[in-house]
């Protein structure tokens, strides 16, 4: 039975956001000669086509990953594919706040412009980060929040400049239980698939409820905000989640629905390089248009409160 329920809840789910449409593709051609960007987990699936993608523009693109053998091979297939020789590694874990700040004080000293800032990196694993916070909660929204505030006045002096936080329609099924981020340092309580699945959509609702508060934050600096959706994609996000029911709708999806991650990049490169949508800052995109999140992702008060929490776990407050 419980296959059933997972099974109808994940199709509905992904049927019910139309990832088996065409997706649309970025056909700006803004250059980014001079400018320098960081793409995390730009070592694999939706980011490391981001990053080809920026390379392919001119810009100097820094993969900001967790594996040193895999970022370096990425960085070299980048700029083999593109001819830019000005794509490298740094060594970035999400998963260690220690991490965090040592590739942010590396980056600070070695390179003088920060023009865009791509939270792409994300996982739906299972455990606890090296700093004792649940994993998804660690690494899809406490990494993000803690590497951006450590990089925002290096983006406040190349204003104007944009931060881009890759999301999920998931985020949609989310919600912000405070009270347990303040008990358990966790988004959700359990370790089945389908709580994963669930403290994933709330990572992602966290996601997009940052960037609402970053965009007040940063009114009059010239720095901008955009949160997104890229769509169904293969890749290796869900390589943690094992049971063998999920493994089969996981095949489903991979073979029949999801698109490859350059046509999932498509609306991150929307949101990086698009021409007069400033006066967007905050909002969400998906499929390189704008898009309405429900009410609770734009409630200032939980976006608020969300903030004044994330600070205190990484030990910003």
């Amino acid at each position: 039975m419980h296959f059933f329920i997972v099974l109808l809840f994940m199709v509905a789910y992904f049927i019910g956001h139309r990832i088996f449409v065409h997706r649309k593709t970025f056909t700006g051609t803004a250059k980014l000669y001079g400018k320098t960007v960081i793409v995390t987990g730009g070592n694999t699936g939706i980011g490391k086509a981001t990053a080809a993608g920026l390379a392919m523009r001119g810009a100097r693109v820094i993969l900001a990953c967790r594996s040193k053998q895999r970022g370096e091979a990425a960085a070299q297939e980048i700029r083999t594919e593109t001819g830019n020789d000005a794509v490298i590694f740094m060594q970035l874990d999400l998963a260690s706040q220690k991490s965090i700040r040592s590739f942010a004080e590396t980056f600070l000293k070695a390179e003088p412009r920060l023009d865009l800032l791509i939270n792409n990196a994300g996982l739906g694993a299972p455990g606890r980060t090296e700093d004792g916070i649940g994993m998804i909660l660690g690494v899809n929204h406490i990494g993000p929040f803690l590497l951006t505030n450590l990089l925002l006045e290096r983006l406040k002096e190349c204003a104007p400049s944009r931060v881009i936080t890759v999301s999920s329609c998931g985020h949609d099924q989310g919600t912000i239980d405070f009270n347990c981020i303040n008990t358990h340092k966790k988004l959700a309580l359990g370790s089945s698939d389908a709580d994963l699945f669930r403290a994933y959509t709330h990572s992602k609702l966290c996601n997009v409820l940052f960037t609402h508060e970053l965009a007040k934050r940063l009114e009059g600096t010239g720095v901008t905000c955009y949160s997104l959706h890229p769509g169904s994609v293969r890749s290796e996000l869900a390589r943690d989640i094992n049971e063998w029911h999920t493994q089969i709708i996981k095949t489903i999806v991979n073979k029949f629905w999801a698109t490859d991650p350059v046509s999932g990049s498509q609306t991150t490169l929307y949101c990086a390089l698009q021409e007069n949508i400033e006066h967007l800052s905050g909002r969400y995109f998906s499929d390189c248009q704008l898009v309405q999140v429900k009410p609770e992702a734009r409630d200032d008060g939980i976006a608020k409160k969300l903030w004044d929490v994330s600070e205190k776990l990484c030990g910003i407050a």
